[in-house]
């Protein structure tokens, strides 16, 4: 980072060199005016230019990685994703997104950020630390901040999406190509000895229903009529953890 002195007029300025513009690939430059005296201007060029090495030649101001997902994106797609996706998503940013490249500048993101944070999430990046998420998991978060970082495109905050360069891994086959059901005796025996369970009922018509546990939590006594002997699905039930 060199700093020199530049003159318009009657009055001098101390430019300092600030690296490549990512966005636009030009050279930055900050011009700080430095009065009239040239050898005055000189010393701020000196004094400037020594600070930024001192601070790594990073900027530090900008629109984080955190900050556009948890203030920008994120609120822009509540009314437009449902409750529970927009919920996972927040999930997903908050405890696997932000506290790996959460500090990392928008406009400084490479593909290779990615990379090792999919890598780190493999690794380690359950809640508990016992292990990795799987591969599936990994792909998702990948997919979300495609989505995100696509937006951020559209927008003019990035000329490229990085995450769409980034290797994500690949989704492991099932084990088994084969359904592991039980069998109607199995069925019969498990019902059998849940007939005093609290949630007997609910065990009996997702038995006998297939319907979906947040279909069965939300039925109501109206959805049952009883003359014909019909059940109707108006509505599923699901549980959303708030933000603190």
């Amino acid at each position: 980072m060199q700093g020199y002195v530049a003159r318009k007029g009657d009055r001098y300025y101390a430019v300092i060199y600030e690296g490549i513009d990512p966005l636009t690939g030009r050279e930055r430059r900050r011009w700080h005016p430095a009065g009239t005296d040239k050898a005055t201007a000189q010393q701020l060029a000196t004094e400037l230019a020594a600070r930024r090495r001192r601070d790594g030649g990073h900027e530090r101001g900008g629109l984080t990685v955190a900050v556009y997902l948890t203030q920008r994106w994120l609120p822009s797609k509540q009314l437009a994703l449902r409750a529970s996706t927009f919920d996972s998503y927040r999930r997903v940013i908050d405890l696997h997104v932000v506290p790996h490249i959460g500090r990392v500048p928008l406009r400084h993101l490479r593909a290779d950020h990615f990379e090792r944070l999919y890598a780190e999430l493999l690794d380690g990046g359950r809640a508990n630390s016992k292990g990795g998420l799987h591969n599936k998991t990994v792909v998702e978060i990948h997919m979300i901040l495609r989505r995100a970082l696509d937006d951020a495109v559209r927008r003019g905050l990035l000329l490229v999406n990085p995450a769409k360069i980034a290797h994500a891994p690949k989704r492991r086959p099932l084990s088994s190509n084969t359904s592991r059901v039980w069998n109607a005796k199995q069925l019969q025996e498990f019902l059998s000895s849940t007939r005093e369970h609290r949630y007997y009922t609910a065990l009996w018509v997702t038995a006998n229903t297939g319907m979906r546990r947040g279909e069965v939590l939300g039925l109501r006594w109206s959805d049952v009529d009883f003359d014909t002997a019909c059940l109707s699905v108006t509505r599923s039930l699901i549980s959303i953890l708030r933000a603190p």
